[in-house]
């Protein structure tokens, strides 16, 4: 197990003076060494995509390592160095589509916690865990591809990065992303009725 990637200080598209993700898939290409800038670079935000969609540490963990084995193996077959982003996460959607059926767990919420900073207050913590395994137990309640969709936007990726880490069509994963956030507006309405019905 490789642990839990370091948090980097960004997840997105490199600066300008860093080199792109193209010329590092076409450098990782012919030498597999430099595929370490690569982990560098997206690690962190894989992890917290697989922590988010499975809600367990360690399987996270694993997952995260299973998802750049593989990335690293199917190198040479991403054509595109531009859109290794939406390719990787694709990995990972697969990767934890695979953990959910192997473990037959949809979503647990034990250990959905993140790890935060260690400046974060006691409080802080507290909230976080909170909300964390509320968005969890909201997301349960989404159809696969809607759930999918609304897992990859929480993690940065766009509509068209979505639509090919998917292998859907940008029209279709709109669509899907609009009854989504339908879906999980009235599901908040009604935890929001339960809640005022209670506190009667």
């Amino acid at each position: 197990m490789v642990g839990r990637p370091s948090q980097a200080p960004r997840d997105a598209a490199p600066d300008d003076g860093e080199p792109s993700d193209e010329a590092l898939v076409t450098l990782a290409q012919h030498d597999r060494a430099a595929f370490a800038h690569l982990y560098r670079r997206y690690a962190p935000a894989i992890y917290r995509y697989c922590d988010r969609a499975l809600g367990d540490q360690t399987a996270a963990e694993e997952v995260t390592q299973t998802v750049f084995l593989r990335a690293l193996t199917a190198l040479p077959s991403c054509r595109d160095g531009h859109a290794f982003r939406p390719w990787l996460f694709a990995i990972a959607h697969n990767a934890i589509a695979d953990a959910r059926r192997a473990r037959r767990l949809l979503v647990p919420l034990e250990g959905a916690l993140d790890v935060p900073d260690s400046a974060a207050s006691p409080e802080d913590l507290a909230l976080a865990g909170v909300e964390r395994r509320e968005i969890t137990a909201l997301l349960a309640h989404l159809q696969d591809q809607e759930r999918a969709i609304i897992e990859l936007r929480l993690a940065g990726l766009r509509g068209k990065e979505i639509a090919h880490a998917l292998g859907r069509n940008e029209g279709a994963v709109r669509t899907a992303q609009y009854r989504a956030v339908q879906h999980l507006r009235a599901l908040l309405a009604n935890q929001e009725r339960e809640v005022s019905h209670v506190a009667r």
